[in-house]
């Protein structure tokens, strides 16, 4: 048996825990009653707690759940291997296989907060080096984690993320009634996601650009957007649309003139997958995993530039041959990562060290 930590269905809904349940419906389809997923009691998403056959344990929530009832549960049951897909496991339970996306909290600690940081820095370690295998989402990130907490880089296996092709591709009925031009960003807005730069460039592309938007999906009850200077939330043009539901999303994709994304750090980078999939042409920083992931199939920038993504703006809005050019070459490049591979990977090393 395989049991498989799904604290994630309690939880948001971010690239890590979109991770963790295209992997986990996957895990069940091809593992049918080799797999148990067992969650705390105050989960969220009920439809996939049922797709899932989930099993509520223990009484505790959050971090607590995870290293107090979770264990408790796993050696009453005789130790089985636990399978983690989100970033944190139980410590001191060492017959696991854990997933860390990447070390943003490290390399852009003011993107989260102090307690966040302190946490992180202070488990991780002992999280990593007490499991059998770690598990990340791109070679990018393989390298960071391995470096800076000097652990073997054989002790590592490289599963990439996806998009739901099936999702991205459907035809959605729902544009938000958005009639004029846009450009789109989607991400958590946190620092390290790099808005700053994005609004303030948009801010001079618009002075020759005037019939074009930029449409921004994403949490606005983080500390970095409440940070934004009022001012640059109430700008003619500049649309914060919050969080969207997955029909909305697929329609802004399809709708958009090009998806932008600015950041300065990834481990993988789920939302250009999502918009090419979507046949939406794609701006992207050259920064950490993204070259890894993108290939040659975006028009990149530096995202510590404000010039060079004008540029990149500036170059797609005027040549419409090369924005049909990376509309072709992102639909070769989505068919790279599909979760019926991940998780065939996966599986490969789950039933290695379930032996």
């Amino acid at each position: 048996m395989i049991v498989v930590n799904a604290r994630f269905l309690s939880q948001k809904i971010t690239g890590v825990q979109r991770f963790a349940m295209e992997l986990s419906l996957q895990l069940k389809y091809k593992l049918g009653k080799e797999v148990l997923f067992v969650a705390p009691k105050d989960i969220v998403h009920e439809e996939l707690f049922k797709k899932l056959e989930a099993e509520k344990v223990g009484y505790l929530k959050g971090h607590l759940w995870e290293q107090i009832d979770l264990p408790i549960y796993l050696r009453k049951n005789n130790s089985p291997l636990l399978l983690n897909l989100c970033s944190t496991a139980p410590i001191f339970y060492k017959n696991k296989i854990v997933t860390h996306h990447d070390i943003t909290y490290i390399r852009h600690p003011e993107s989260f907060s102090k307690s966040f940081v302190f946490f992180y820095r202070l488990l991780m370690p002992l999280i990593l080096k007490s499991s059998r295998k770690i598990v990340t989402v791109s070679n990018f990130s393989k390298n960071e984690i391995s470096t800076f907490y000097k652990i073997s880089a054989s002790k590592f296996v490289v599963i990439y993320n996806a998009a739901d092709k099936d999702k991205f591709r459907k035809i959605s009925r729902d544009n938000l009634n958005h009639r004029r031009k846009y450009l789109l960003a989607v991400s958590s807005i946190n620092k390290h996601k790099n808005f700053e730069l994005l609004i303030n460039t948009f801010l001079s592309f618009n002075r020759e650009y005037k019939d074009m938007d930029l449409l921004i999906v994403g949490d606005n009850n983080v500390n970095s957007f409440k940070k934004l200077n009022s001012d640059k939330k109430k700008i003619k043009n500049i649309y914060f649309l919050g969080r969207v539901d997955d029909e909305k999303l697929v329609g802004l994709y399809q709708n958009a003139f090009a998806f932008v994304f600015p950041s300065l750090y990834e481990g993988f980078g789920i939302p250009p997958i999502e918009a090419q999939s979507c046949g939406c042409p794609v701006i992207s920083s050259n920064a950490a995993c993204l070259p890894e992931v993108l290939g040659n199939s975006v028009c990149y920038f530096d995202p510590n530039s404000d010039s060079d993504l004008l540029r990149a703006m500036k170059l797609v809005a005027n040549d419409g041959n090369l924005r049909n050019k990376f509309i072709n070459l992102g639909a070769e490049n989505v068919e790279r990562f599909t979760w019926n591979k991940s998780s065939d990977l996966l599986i490969k090393y789950l039933k290695e060290y379930a032996k």
